[in-house]
C-alpha cells in the first residue's frame, strides 16, 4: 500500500524562532520562480526539498506575529458566507509555519461525529462509542489527527447535512491538513492495516465510495454512498461544498430541490433532498464542471454495505490465519509503532486475495447503513437483533486486529467482553 507519512520539523540546529522564521521565508522566496502552479497547496510547493531545511519534527508552539488569515475580521467558519482565494491563505499559513511542509500531502484528518443528546436506543450511546475506539484505533495506528463533532454547526443542516458544515470549518481549522476525511458514525474500519491509497487520488479533490454505470446509466439514488468521503483542503472543496450544500434544509428552495432530485433519480423514495442524491445530481447534471476532479472508487471498500460482509468475516480471518502458519515473519510479535512495517510484509502474500465480495482480503471499511444504533429506528428490511449480532461481530473482526499488538484476541467474533492471551508464536488467532 502508500508509502508511510514522511517526518517532519521546524528546526534541526535551534535556531531561534524570530531569526529562523526569516531565513526560512527567505529561502521560501528565493525558491519560488520553480513553484509548480497548480490546484492544491502540495503541488504549488512540490519540488522544494523541505527537510533538508527544517529538519525533523512538528513544532506545535510556534505561531508567529505575521498576520494571517485568521486575523481577518471579515473570517467566518458559518457555511453561508464563501470563503475565497483559500489555497493561498493557506499556502501564505504554512510558510509561516514550515514544519507542517514535510509530509504535506500525506496528511490526513478524519472527521466523524454524532448527536449532542443521549441516544434513544438503550446500548445505542455504548454502540457509538465502541464505533468511535474504532476510529481512534485505527488513527494512532496511522499517525492520523481526528475531531469528532458532536453538535450543529448549521442547526438547519440536520441529520446527513450536517457533515458539510463540520467538513468546511475543520478546514479552516486545520490548514495543515491535506485531506479531511468524514467518516461517518455507523462506519467500522475493518481492516486496520489498509491505508488510503492516496497517490491514486493525485489529481483529484473529492472521493466517494460508488459504481459509475449505476451513476450515469441508471441514474440511481444509491450508485453511491455519501457517508465516507475525502476531500482535498482547497478552495475547489470550499466552492463545491457552497453548491453541494444549497440544496440542503437551511435554503429556501430545499422542497423544490427535493422535487428537483426525485425527477433526476426515479428510485429516490422519499421526497425530501438529501445530501447523496445531491451527490448524484451533481455528477449527472454538472460533470464538467466538478466530474473531472471527483474519483470514484469501485476498486475496493472504500466502505462497504455490512450485509454484503458479516456473513465472509469468519473465513477472511480463517484465510489470513493460513498464511500466517507457513510465514514466520507475519507472525512476530512487535511494537505497535512499528506496525506498518510489518503490514507492508503482508502485500506480497494478498497479491490475489481480491478485494470485492468474491476476494478474502479484509474489508477496509464496513458500514452498517440502515441499522441506527443510537436511534434504534432500524431499516425495516432487519431486524435489532440482526444489527446488534452483525455489529459485535465486525467491531470485534477489528479490535482483534488492534489487541494482536497487546498480546491478546477475543475468543470470538460474538464474544465482546472476554479476551484470552495469544501465544507467543500464534498459529490460531
Amino acid at each position: 500500500m502508500p508509502n508511510r507519512r514522511g517526518s517532519s520539523s521546524l528546526f534541526s540546529n535551534g535556531i531561534p524562532i524570530v531569526g529562523g522564521t526569516i531565513v526560512v521565508l527567505s529561502l521560501l522566496w528565493t525558491f519560488w520562480p520553480i513553484i509548480n502552479k497548480s490546484n492544491n497547496v502540495f503541488s504549488q510547493l512540490h519540488g522544494f526539498d523541505h527537510t533538508h531545511i527544517f529538519g525533523h519534527g512538528i513544532n506545535m508552539t510556534h505561531d508567529p506575529p505575521e498576520p494571517t488569515f485568521y486575523d481577518d475580521p471579515e473570517l467566518t467558519y458559518t457555511i453561508d458566507k464563501p470563503i475565497k482565494n483559500w489555497d493561498e491563505k493557506r499556502r501564505e499559513w504554512l510558510w509561516l509555519h514550515p514544519s507542517f511542509l514535510p509530509g504535506l500531502e500525506k496528511r490526513v484528518l478524519l472527521v466523524t461525529g454524532s448527536q449532542s443528546n443521549p441516544c434513544q436506543n438503550p446500548i445505542g450511546d455504548h454502540l457509538l462509542l465502541r464505533y468511535f475506539k474504532n476510529k481512534v484505533d485505527y488513527c494512532r495506528i496511522h499517525g492520523y489527527d481526528i475531531f469528532y463533532n458532536n453538535v450543529l454547526f448549521q442547526p438547519e443542516m440536520f441529520t446527513y447535512w450536517a457533515k458539510i458544515p463540520t467538513v468546511r470549518a475543520t478546514m479552516l481549522a486545520h490548514p495543515e491538513a491535506e485531506w479531511i476525511w468524514w467518516v461517518d458514525a455507523d462506519a467500522v474500519f475493518t481492516d486496520m492495516d489498509f491505508k488510503l491509497p492516496l497517490e491514486r487520488y493525485k489529481n483529484h479533490n473529492f472521493v466517494v465510495h460508488g459504481w459509475p454505470e449505476l451513476i450515469y446509466e441508471n441514474k440511481s439514488w444509491t450508485s453511491l454512498n455519501a457517508g465516507v468521503f475525502l476531500i482535498r483542503n482547497s478552495q475547489w472543496a470550499l466552492d463545491f461544498m457552497d453548491v453541494w450544500s444549497g440544496m440542503g434544509p437551511q435554503t429556501p428552495n430545499y422542497e423544490k430541490w427535493g422535487e428537483i432530485l426525485r425527477e433526476t433519480c426515479k428510485d429516490k423514495a422519499k421526497p425530501e433532498s438529501d445530501d447523496q442524491t445531491g451527490l448524484v445530481y451533481l455528477l449527472l447534471r454538472e460533470k464538467e464542471k466538478w466530474g473531472d476532479k471527483i474519483y470514484v472508487e469501485d476498486e475496493y471498500y472504500f466502505e462497504g454495505y455490512w450485509m454484503e460482509i458479516v456473513g465472509r468475516l469468519e473465513n477472511i480471518t480463517e484465510k489470513y490465519n493460513g498464511v500466517e502458519r507457513g510465514v514466520r515473519r507475519l507472525r512476530r510479535r512487535h511494537a505497535e509503532k512499528v506496525r506498518e512495517g510489518y503490514s507492508a510484509l503482508w502485500e506480497e502474500y494478498l497479491k490475489g486475495a481480491g478485494y470485492g465480495r468474491d476476494g478474502w482480503r479484509r474489508p477496509f471499511i464496513t458500514h452498517f447503513t440502515g441499522c441506527q444504533p443510537c436511534s434504534g429506528t432500524h431499516n425495516e428490511l432487519y431486524s435489532r437483533q440482526s444489527c446488534w449480532d452483525a455489529m459485535q461481530k465486525v467491531l470485534n473482526f477489528a479490535d482483534n486486529q488492534v489487541l494482536r499488538s497487546y498480546g491478546f484476541v477475543h475468543p470470538s467474533l460474538g464474544d465482546s467482553g472476554s479476551v484470552v492471551p495469544l501465544p507467543f508464536d500464534n498459529y490460531h488467532a
